[in-house]
């Protein structure tokens, strides 16, 4: 299965199930989950997903995996989640491309990873690996991130030259979170536009947006607890001038509103999808 380009969706949020259930057709185009937190769940939660995956597109955004990490990828969790993407016939999958575990175990959270070239081999090789077991492309998140880890100055790289050189080594696709451009911008003072100018038009495969909080002018937090800002709804608009309208997620996982609340910001989504579209239109015809 696949989307269409202007697809506007939501988070499949276990405090939505029944709203979700009773919404009205169109009131989203798709919607996302995290496989790690519905494998293996039955019972009236598990009848509810079979429900909204029979009836509307799903796509799966994974936590778990820690592409970036030093513990061996786990195999077992890999096959699971290939027998999830092939029996709710999901449209895409993603992960994070940062670390969330260590020998030790996992983190429990998505940390940072060294922005240089041993980093972009190891990395890449573990999403080809990846790639190979679920049988499918995967799309990569550029991640939210607060410190950057220590590399020596003549081997680094950037954050955007970074992602770009994982994606090509990887050979796999990008979904970019406009949201976390934005908060890392701010907090590591660089050119959010700049950013999306230097992404891989051909290898984006989605956008989500996203909520944060301002913790000081410098410092943006990733929440997906609120609503998203009017710079980042800037930049998403931004980022379909760029690089063309592609399925575009609404994340939100704390801080609930009801649904109604939730459709106007995938409202949102659809007009800026429907303005890029018509301003390369009129684009074309003036060419």
């Amino acid at each position: 299965m696949t989307l269409p380009d202007a697809a506007a969706g939501l988070g499949l949020r276990r405090a939505l199930l029944d709203e979700l259930r009773a919404a009205p057709p169109g009131a989203f185009d798709f919607l996302e989950c995290a496989p790690d937190n519905w494998i293996g769940v039955g019972g009236r939660l598990g009848e509810a997903l079979e429900d909204l995956s029979a009836r509307h597109p799903l796509t799966c955004h994974g936590l778990s995996l820690s592409l970036g990490g030093p513990a061996p990828l786990d195999e077992v969790f890999l096959a699971r989640t290939r027998r999830f993407l092939d029996r709710h016939k999901a449209a895409l999958y993603s992960e994070h491309l940062s670390a969330c575990s260590d020998a030790t175990g996992h983190l429990y959270d998505l940390m940072p990873v060294p922005f240089d070239e041993a980093t972009v081999h190891r990395v890449a090789a573990r999403i080809r690996h990846v790639q190979d077991v679920l049988g499918r492309r995967i799309a990569v998140e550029n991640v939210s991130c607060y410190a950057t880890l220590p590399v020596a100055p003549a081997l680094a790289l950037d954050e955007a030259g970074f992602v770009d050189a994982v994606l090509e080594e990887a050979d796999c696709d990008l979904l970019l979170d406009v949201n976390n451009v934005y908060v890392n911008a701010v907090n590591h003072g660089y050119d959010a536009r700049d950013f999306l100018a230097r992404m891989p038009t051909a290898r984006i495969a989605s956008y989500h947006v996203a909520g944060h909080y301002d913790e000081a002018p410098d410092l943006k937090v990733d929440t997906h607890g609120a609503p998203v800002k009017d710079d980042v709804w800037s930049l998403l608009a931004e980022a379909y001038r760029l690089h063309g309208v592609r399925p575009t997620l609404l994340e939100r996982d704390f801080n609930l509103p009801p649904l109604p609340v939730l459709q106007e910001e995938v409202e949102r989504i659809r007009r800026l999808q429907r303005e890029a579209a018509d301003a390369a239109t009129a684009g074309t015809a003036r060419a």
